[in-house]
């Protein structure tokens, strides 16, 4: 774990990237920010979380550290030892975690609950929608610390991921009041959902979705493939999360769309 300061004080504000080590967009847009830092007005810490998996272009070395939470300093895994540490890095402090998938090329939110300091993050940011995830967060670091918004950032891997990382940043260090800056201005609202069920992929060769992340399905229509095996929409949802690849026993999940923020 890599830790860097801006500013002088006691941080109330922190970002944290790379907390899996095949998603280096997080590390990437912090670098960005302290290559280039903005003028403070109240300071802020970034956490390069997982470094060792990093190194190692691996998800995690042990076991997942996005599932570790909130750790335990003791534990054999390095993971849920750095869950523990990260934990108390982050006591007191509003988060931004920075993440990429594999389902979508833009910058969609996620937060445990829709409180109306996430509200105001939230559109302050340039993400397409808000994912409320409340009640499907065991071993996340997003239920262990009470004010953390996460920004999956973009394809995996990818350099547009990092720059749209730097890029979610700076909006989050303006709207927290890090800095001066005026946080980007919003001219469509922004469409908030609630987190549903894991969509279950069987053992299979050759995957394939058919619906888009974040539209609607109706039911009845087919929604993925794991081989010659089609699964179809038992009801009406929108997928979030949803690909071919990006998990190892689910496609993505269902979620229903429950509003919108102005």
């Amino acid at each position: 774990m890599r830790i860097e300061q801006l500013g002088d004080g006691v941080p109330e504000v922190a970002v944290v990237g790379s907390i899996h080590g095949d998603e280096p967009c997080g590390r990437d847009g912090i670098e960005a920010v302290l290559a280039d830092p903005p003028e403070i007005e109240r300071p802020v810490k970034f956490i390069i979380a997982n470094e060792a998996a990093l190194e190692a272009n691996q998800r995690y070395l042990d076991t997942d550290l996005n599932r570790s939470f909130p750790g335990d300093a003791d534990s054999e895994s390095r993971e849920t030892r750095l869950a523990a540490a990260i934990t108390s890095e982050l006591r007191d402090c509003t988060v931004l975690s920075l993440h990429s998938t594999q389902s979508y090329d833009g910058m969609f939110a996620l937060v445990d609950e829709l409180t109306p300091e996430m509200e105001t993050l939230c559109s302050s940011l340039s993400v397409d929608a808000v994912v409320q995830t409340k009640g499907a967060n065991e071993g996340r670091m997003i239920a262990t610390v009470d004010s953390v918004l996460e920004v999956e950032c973009g394809y995996q891997g990818s350099p547009e991921a990092a720059e749209n990382a730097e890029q979610v940043i700076r909006e989050f260090l303006a709207a927290t009041g890090v800095t001066a800056e005026s946080p980007p201005q919003r001219d469509t609202s922004l469409p908030v959902f609630q987190l549903g069920e894991p969509i279950p992929k069987a053992t299979a060769e050759q995957y394939e979705v058919f619906v888009r992340n974040f539209e609607p399905v109706p039911e009845g229509d087919p929604v993925a493939a794991a081989d010659d095996e089609t699964v179809v929409a038992e009801e009406p949802f929108h997928p979030v999360l949803l690909s071919a690849y990006g998990y190892e026993d689910v496609f993505g999940f269902t979620a229903d769309r429950i509003g919108v923020l102005e």
